[in-house]
């Protein structure tokens, strides 16, 4: 899709980012260079709607379990039966639970990053959306929603379709495991500022809007959110799942656990 002038081309802004990190990490792939010599730095620039920019190394998204946090640890602990990893990404959990034995599949929308995936031997993929794939036949025991996926609820308009999706997916007894973040923390004005620019908006306070920057690539804009666990549990009522348990160990992160009722 081509762009205007001065903004980014819409495209496979993660796939493209995950290759050219994975370059980087093995020397496998072109990697992108610095005067045409050095390795580039491989970054990703996350755009919030309000104009503010950050940017952080992509390598993490191929961590090993020895570079993971304490959580990351903890979630892989709990999974029972079959696992639908969501946001596979380059397959770092994926590849874990793989090696224990652990049936599981990924699922994504970016196809370079399940191209990294499957490269590095994750051996079930899925490309598309959670609601794509529940109109298959597939059913799992365990959802992941880590790396911060908590974030795919999207906000109070997108959660029940999307919880939805992944009861329709799921087999009696299943569990959702999500990290989130609870962004109420701090005292930064450039955040607590956004956070009630939202609330007037009648939105979340933490229910970002943004875009993903690559090179000369960029996403369409998309809502992302971190929540505290009051507004989870606000989030997850009504629907068919229930808030069974929360891990703060590592606040500000957490994991929730969710489980199928009935």
């Amino acid at each position: 899709m081509t762009s205007a002038i001065g903004e980014p081309t819409i495209g496979d802004v993660f796939g493209e980012m995950i290759r050219d990190a994975y370059a980087v990490a093995t020397g496998v792939g072109p990697r992108p260079l610095a005067g045409g010599r050095l390795p580039r730095p491989v970054i990703e620039i996350i755009e919030r709607d309000d104009g503010l920019v950050n940017g952080a190394p992509a390598g993490h998204y191929l961590d090993p379990p020895e570079h993971w946090q304490p959580h990351d640890h903890r979630a892989v602990a709990r999974v029972h039966g079959e696992v639908l990893d969501i946001g596979v990404g380059a397959g770092r959990i994926a590849l874990h639970l793989q090696e224990q034995g652990v049936p599981v599949t990924g699922l994504d929308i970016s196809a370079g990053a399940l191209r990294v995936s499957r490269h590095r031997g994750v051996r079930e993929l899925v490309y598309g959306t959670v609601d794509e794939h529940a109109a298959g036949d597939r059913r799992y025991d365990t959802f992941l929603l880590l790396g911060n996926n908590l974030g795919l609820l999207e906000g109070r308009e997108r959660a029940p379709a999307f919880l939805a999706a992944l009861a329709a997916l799921a087999r009696p007894g299943a569990q959702v495991i999500a990290h989130g973040t609870d962004p109420y923390g701090t005292t930064d004005p450039v955040h607590t500022g956004y956070h009630e620019r939202n609330r007037r908006r009648g939105r979340l306070g933490g229910q970002l809007r943004l875009r993903l920057r690559y090179r000369l690539l960029g996403t369409e804009w998309f809502d992302y959110l971190v929540c505290s666990v009051d507004e989870l549990a606000e989030l997850v009522h009504g629907t068919p799942w229930r808030l069974a348990d929360v891990d703060e160990h590592d606040r500000p992160y957490y994991l929730a656990t969710l489980t199928l009722r009935g």
